[in-house]
């Protein structure tokens, strides 16, 4: 998520337990937090059972942990416009922000006068979540798909976003045009020459998805009234995709983009709807002022009119008051058909969505995905497809359709965590019991009209506000779920000391094991982030100069089981000493012979490491690998003055300045060896 998004959370006003007061009395039973202890990451749980059964293309032993061990010493923070990765590495920029992914779109100007045209037509603004699929299996050519969370107007266009003097409102559609094209996901065909990674221009795969881009809509609320508009009177299109933050991949070869804030792209100057003031939709502007060429006379199918939501009409035929619910989802789209649509897969709930994972497969189970809605006092949620979990669907001859299979139908839960340690997944039916004593189909007519409003169904019936959930990993090796609570400055209620911290401003990061059931888990902290000076009570995994971070954001593990932690800071005591950065864990390592969890120190370089830092300003997001764990793709989103250089660890000469440009690094060992180890 960008530092620089409005912050959602004041729309959460239930009274649900807060986590902290959870924790509050999980520790205080269990007694394990001890003053000055340094404890890594906190094992609440003495039977937590971290032993699952490893995958066959795992490098892991029998007993199910993963054998490979991290194979870099940890690097110091970083102050400069430029990259810093660890000794034995190299990190070159490739498709930065307007790199021409067709012959149509002009190359990159530094003055910033690309048309609208030439940014439908090349990668797009402030790269986030993405991955890597590989051409029949290849390390050396495949596909990158990225997201593009959100714009930057001054870097975008020559001077900014023009105003009419008078009124302040916009009054360039060119302008406008090259915003919204500059939102959504990119796809590429890169490969690899011996040397270096290249986009290849013109190949046929190569497509943007925009916040133009039409889409279909499947799940509870396909073809649904509430969803038709002028220009979509059956319910089934929606234009566009937008703040694409973290994002998925299916075991069947296709990604998941999540739309996450959202609701500052829409207004409704009129009265708005419950759902709409629960998710923080605005009653008096937008974000970029695209509802202002409203009317202009190069408007194409009310292009900018869509984006004021206020009912205007006789009935939602007439305008646009059903538009934005056909944002706030997980869309699926295909990178391997460039003639596919993308899918709004609305069964898994409609929040500021945060990264979406699937959970471990089993054959003959269904399949589970987890996914965070990214606010302060907000939830977690899991998605349990009806469909049962076949091996044979992860080469079908229809992605999309094989993503219907286990995305459209089945039943969405949200978290409750209860303070001895164990967990309860509550479903949001119409069935669903209330905190009250009644039902979610007291409140809600349908299915649709929960989904509709997941946030304000979640409240009723008793989730338990969260941190800011943000992206998730589940480890390949024993199947574990982790969740980054990326910080909380907002809760300010009085805690008893065993608690996690007041104010904060530094994060953490939560793991849970599934139980025997569908609605069970068991939970506990993994790690908190905290700067290396501060105290007891701040510093309670006891973070050296070599680790300290703040802010966990992007979270994934590589298919050998070694975890990546990336920050997007803004607490100043670990911003003063490092720009944002990216670290290596092995979760086993955490563990000494009893199954206790180990100090990290300055002296302990068997645990938690920083591996890479990001140039000034930036926040450093997106992770992911070739199947060979040979080259590493991750991403530099809003940098300060950078890039200067293809080699990313060039810094910007002191008094140059550049117009910066978001963009993809790929690390590579010098060696040619798997990355990490």
């Amino acid at each position: 998520m960008s530092k620089f998004t409005t912050d959602p959370t004041r729309y959460n006003k239930t009274e649900n337990e807060p986590f902290d007061s959870v924790l509050n009395k999980y520790i205080s039973r269990r007694d394990v937090l001890k003053s000055g202890s340094g404890i890594a990451a906190l094992s609440m749980l003495s039977g937590f059972g971290l032993l699952g059964c490893s995958d066959d293309d795992n490098d892991s032993d029998n007993s199910g942990e993963t054998s490979v061990t991290l194979g870099f010493e940890s690097i110091a923070g970083s102050k400069t416009d430029a990259v810093v990765v660890a000794a034995g590495y190299t990190a070159m920029v490739l498709a930065p922000w307007a790199e021409p992914l067709k012959s149509i779109a002009s190359e990159y100007k530094p003055d910033g006068t690309n048309s609208s045209v030439d940014q439908e037509n090349a990668m797009g603004m402030h790269h986030d979540g993405m991955y890597y699929f590989p051409i029949d299996g290849s390390s050396t050519d495949g596909l990158l798909v990225v997201n593009h969370e959100y714009i930057d107007q001054n870097a975008l266009h020559p001077n900014g976003a023009t105003r009419d003097p008078d009124t302040g409102l916009r009054n360039d559609a060119e302008e406008i045009r090259k915003e919204i094209f500059a939102h959504g996901v990119s796809v590429a065909r890169i490969q690899f020459d011996g040397s270096n990674w290249n986009v290849v221009k013109d190949d046929p795969h190569n497509r943007r998805f925009t916040g133009a881009t039409e889409m279909v809509v499947s799940g509870p609320l396909e073809n649904h009234e509430l969803l038709q508009t002028k220009y979509s009177p059956d319910g089934s299109i929606v234009r566009g995709t937008l703040n694409n933050c973290g994002n998925g991949f299916t075991p069947w070869g296709t990604y998941l983009t999540n739309e996450e804030n959202w609701p500052g792209y829409f207004v409704n100057t009129g009265t708005r709807t419950e759902d709409q003031v629960r998710i923080g939709l605005d009653d008096e502007d937008t974000r970029y002022g695209w509802d202002d060429l409203a009317g202009d006379p190069t408007e194409v199918d009310d292009e900018f009119a869509r984006f004021d939501v206020t009912a205007k009409g006789a009935s939602a035929l007439e305008d646009y008051r059903n538009e934005a619910n056909g944002h706030g989802y997980i869309v699926e789209m295909d990178p391997y058909d460039p003639t596919s649509m993308a899918v709004k897969r609305t069964a898994l709930g409609r929040v500021r969505h945060e990264g979406c994972v699937y959970g471990k497969l089993v054959e003959g189970q269904p399949m589970t995905f987890y996914t965070g809605h990214d606010a302060r006092f907000e939830y977690i949620y899991k998605f349990v497809s009806d469909a049962a979990w076949d091996p044979d669907d992860a080469n079908p001859s229809n992605r999309l359709a094989t993503g219907a299979k286990y995305m459209d139908a089945g039943t969405l839960y949200v978290a409750r965590f209860d303070a001895d340690g164990t967990g309860a997944w509550l479903p949001l039916t119409l069935d669903s019991v209330t905190t009250t004593g009644g039902m979610l189909g007291d409140t809600f007519s349908s299915l649709a009209e929960i989904i509709l409003n997941t946030a304000g169904a979640a409240d009723l019936v008793g989730a338990t506000p969260m941190d800011r959930p943000e992206w998730g990993a589940v480890d390949p090796i024993d199947g574990a779920v982790y969740m980054t609570m990326t910080n909380n400055t907002r809760r300010t209620e009085t805690t008893n000391a065993p608690n996690p911290r007041l104010n904060n401003a530094y994060g953490h990061i939560v793991r849970w094991e599934e139980g025997d059931s569908l609605t069970s888990f068991t939970w506990d902290i993994f790690v908190f982030g905290s700067p290396a000076d501060g105290d007891a009570d701040t510093n309670r995994s006891g973070l050296s100069d070599l680790n300290q971070f703040a802010s966990p954001d992007g979270l994934a593990f590589d298919s050998r089981g070694i975890m990546w932690i990336q920050t997007d800071n803004g607490a100043d005591a670990v911003e003063e000493y490092t720009n944002d950065q990216m670290l290596a864990v092995i979760p086993k390592d955490l563990t000494d012979s009893s199954g206790t969890k180990q100090v990290i120190n300055a002296d302990n370089q068997t645990s938690l490491r920083r591996f890479f830092v990001g140039p000034n300003g930036c926040e450093v997001t997106g992770i992911c690998f070739t199947p060979d764990n040979t080259s590493m793709f991750l991403n530099i989103q809003h940098p300060g003055n950078f890039p200067y250089d293809t080699d990313a660890t060039v810094e910007t000469p002191a008094g140059m300045d550049i117009r910066p440009r978001a963009t993809t690094i790929v690390v590579r060992k010098a060696d040619g060896g798997p990355i990490g180890v």
